[in-house]
């Protein structure tokens, strides 16, 4: 069954079965998507956070370019059953990547579970009409993610690498994780620390939806300012990351996708707090805290944590995603070590960008692996041949 565009910014590609396809390369045309976006999302249990509507198309409007957007739609009828936010970027290579760049934890498409290998093979099908000129290049995907389902129904060439690594921990209350820890020695500091943030009346509140812009924006100055002095990430500084933020947090938070969580001391906000939900896991995303917390022996990171941890328990959300980064403090809760894999998809003709692209992938991984070992050598001294 033929059916044209739906809109001025579609463009047809072939289709299996009854289903049709549409690729939507136009900014209105991502905004009028809210609606159907938001059913398909909720019919997508792997679907994280950032897939949500609300987070990629803030997320274009602060960082996308004119003409590069490529939605991937699948449709049985009106009913949006499959979609790929895709971007067009030439380098390294001419491909397709998935919107949310660096400051989004995980990336994926989105298949409406009810319809199983139907919406999948809808979903290919586009993606390997698209693959006639670009690699399709799918970033930060977790395991068990719907991309996965593509790729393993790909015909073409395709590769998967490792991309950066994630953190995890059982969807539990404090007590549970707590109790995850080695020695009673250590659940012992732990409540300790607890204890310390009850003595200097440290109270938590979820903020609600008409507080939340004002909250994020109190985020961001004690973001700047608990890190003024040392390495930071630049992004989170920018008047463009906070104009985005602001954006994609508040309708989250009106439809459940996130909780911003506020920490009083003397009646004074003294730390905020992002976490991103969706049916199978919770993540803090960013938080702000005065130096003034440390000063005085609180313990942020679990103040932090058991505010997480109360928002992560939900029926179906089995992780508290500490999300991507392998930063020390993490690993005191033995957390599992996840890797999220990049999958990239080609045809025959695009073959040779796949092998290019894989090439990057080597030369920038050895890149690294020299630099650190540098720093390395540096911090302990070392000079020349041993």
């Amino acid at each position: 069954m033929t059916s044209p565009a739906a809109h001025p910014g579609a463009v047809a590609a072939p289709r299996p079965a009854t289903y049709r396809t549409e690729t939507v390369t136009d900014e209105r045309g991502f905004a009028e998507l809210a609606a159907d976006w938001g059913r398909l999302y909720r019919r997508c249990a792997a679907a994280t956070p950032f897939q949500s509507h609300a987070w990629l198309h803030s997320w274009w409007r602060t960082y996308g370019r004119p003409g590069r957007l490529r939605l991937l739609l699948a449709r049985d009828g009106r009913e949006l059953v499959a979609a790929a936010p895709l971007m067009r970027v030439a380098s390294p290579v001419p491909a397709l990547v998935t919107l949310g760049g660096a400051i989004s934890d995980y990336g994926d498409v989105l298949l409406d579970d009810e319809r199983g290998p139907e919406a999948v093979a809808a979903l290919t099908e586009g993606l390997s009409a698209a693959a006639r000129t670009a690699l399709i290049d799918l970033r930060e995907v977790r395991p068990g993610a719907a991309a996965e389902r593509v790729y393993d129904r790909w015909r073409g060439p395709r590769h998967r690498v490792p991309d950066s690594l994630c953190l995890e921990l059982p969807a539990a209350p404090m007590d549970g994780l707590v109790a995850r820890l080695p020695t009673a020695k250590a659940q012992q500091r732990v409540r300790a620390k607890l204890r310390r943030l009850d003595a200097l009346g440290v109270k938590s509140r979820t903020v609600l939806p008409d507080e939340v812009d004002a909250a994020l924006r109190r985020l961001l100055e004690l973001h700047r300012l608990q890190w003024q002095g040392r390495k930071v990430t630049g992004e989170h500084l920018r008047t463009r990351f906070r104009d985005h933020l602001v954006r994609a947090v508040g309708p989250m938070v009106r439809s459940g996708d996130a909780v911003v969580t506020e920490f009083r001391m003397d009646d004074e906000v003294v730390a905020v707090d992002v976490t991103l939900l969706s049916r199978r896991l919770a993540g803090g995303y960013l938080y702000g805290a005065h130096p003034g917390l440390r000063e005085r022996k609180a313990d942020v990171a679990v103040m932090l944590l058991d505010a997480c941890a109360e928002h992560a328990r939900a029926p179906e959300r089995g992780t508290l995603s500490l999300l991507r980064g392998n930063e020390p403090y993490k690993h005191h809760w033995r957390p599992e070590p996840v890797h999220n894999q990049r999958l990239l998809l080609a045809r025959r003709r695009t073959a040779p960008l796949l092998s290019a692209a894989l090439c990057d992938v080597a030369v920038r991984r050895r890149a690294k692996e020299l630099r650190r070992h540098g720093q390395e050598r540096k911090e302990s001294g070392g000079g020349g041949r041993t």
